[in-house]
């Protein structure tokens, strides 16, 4: 979850930079509301993979709200390991984390941090379309029963 919150880290900071040499005025707004930034991006990882654990664990029966405090404080682990991971490594969990230094590229750390929301988004649209199948073969499946009926 550390690396998560680091990677996440890297990646906003990378992108924040490359915005504000871009849009100095859009960047400097970012760079004073980094840590919020931060914190919406750590949480699509913590809910994407919080509404995955759950989903295979207990199924399509899951509580919305159950889900969100999970979600929630899968979070905020992830900034409290960060800081404890500061203190008792004694620097930065850049060094612990080696691979860290490719966020730096800001292809990547974009590819990175639109991830949660790709995977969401198709994760959304084929659920819905499976639900627009099961559907569709319940119409069929009245209309067949209405023709035998109706026979």
């Amino acid at each position: 979850m550390a690396s998560c919150q680091v990677f996440t880290q890297k990646a906003v900071t990378t992108v924040v930079t490359q915005i504000n040499s871009l849009a100095p005025s859009i960047g400097l707004w970012l760079f004073s509301r980094i840590d919020v930034v931060i914190f919406v991006y750590a949480f699509a990882w913590i809910f994407l993979l919080s509404s995955a654990i759950p989903s295979v664990i207990l199924g399509k029966e899951r509580s919305l709200l159950v889900q969100f405090f999970v979600c929630l404080a899968l979070t905020i682990g992830a900034f409290a390991s960060l800081d404890i991971l500061k203190i008792y490594a004694g620097g930065s969990p850049d060094q612990l984390l080696n691979i860290s230094f490719l966020f730096n590229n800001p292809v990547l750390a974009v590819f990175y941090l639109s991830l949660p929301y790709v995977t969401m988004l198709s994760l959304d649209l084929r659920s819905r379309k499976k639900k627009d199948k099961t559907s569709l073969e319940a119409i069929g499946f009245e209309v067949a029963e209405a023709k035998l009926q109706s026979n």
